[in-house]
């Protein structure tokens, strides 16, 4: 009798377990920010959370992915944009025989973001969910704080580019994330005044727009290290003197 009903207690233990378990997760599922939680859809109107990164990663295409779910996976994260009030080109995928190859590739059209200087850039589209979460979570936010209005372009040097690391002739050398269309370079931003804020010139403080130019800078790359996986600025090495390189490697750097 005493081992049944030790087993009895033992149930009876587990299943109020169990029920204190879905008690738990109702209340975590109603209440905590959606952006907090894995299981929700990603919404690129919330401010970044514990598991906004992880939403996005689930747009990244991996090696090997079969061409039929790659295209699958880009629609997918095209029409998340579309739905954001974004409307984007996709645009033919880059394969040079293996060493640069860009897929899920698409271009901003017009919508509810800051646009490029240079309209032509393509992005691996994951790499766009980060440059509109950046825009909305960081960059506005900054700039309206710091000049009370909003940007009117992000200035940029390009995102694709067939090429080593640093631009490297050694064969070694791993390929750059440019070559995957998974890194976009800023050199600056044009606010909707006309006035522009220039890594190159403003970072250290010491430029046209002293140190309110200098706080934007530190602000849109400090929060950019919360979106993208790496970030560098000219704090990094001499190479990035004159913008900020933004990327969604595997790795993460923040500089």
């Amino acid at each position: 009798m005493s081992v049944q009903r030790d087993f009895a207690d033992f149930w009876n233990l587990m299943w109020e377990a169990n029920l204190g378990l879905c008690a738990g997760f109702a209340l975590l599922n109603a209440y905590a920010p959606d952006q907090d939680l894995p299981w929700k859809p990603l919404d690129l109107s919330h401010p970044v959370g514990q598991a906004t990164m992880t939403k996005v990663a689930d747009f990244e295409i991996a090696p090997g992915t079969v061409a039929e779910v790659s295209e699958a996976q880009t629609l997918a994260c095209i029409q998340l944009l579309n739905d954001a009030g974004i409307q984007v080109e996709r645009v033919p995928d880059k394969d040079d025989g293996g060493f640069c190859v860009a897929r899920g590739l698409v271009r901003f059209k017009s919508g509810a973001v800051t646009p490029p200087s240079d309209r032509s850039i393509v992005m691996q589209c994951p790499l766009a969910l980060r440059y509109v979460i950046w825009d909305r979570q960081v960059l506005r936010p900054s700039t309206r704080a710091l000049y009370g209005q909003d940007p009117k372009q992000v200035d940029t040097m390009g995102s694709y580019a067939c090429r080593r690391i640093y631009g490297s002739t050694d064969r070694n050398a791993r390929p750059s994330e440019h070559a995957q269309a998974n890194a976009v370079d800023a050199a600056g931003v044009t606010l909707r005044d006309g006035r522009k804020v220039s890594v190159l010139d403003d970072w250290d403080g010491s430029g046209p727009q002293g140190r309110t130019g200098r706080d934007l800078l530190n602000r849109i790359r400090d929060g950019g290290c919360r979106v993208f996986s790496t970030v560098l600025s000219p704090e990094y090495n001499e190479a990035h003197r004159n913008h900020l390189h933004l990327d969604g490697a595997a790795r993460g750097l923040c500089a």
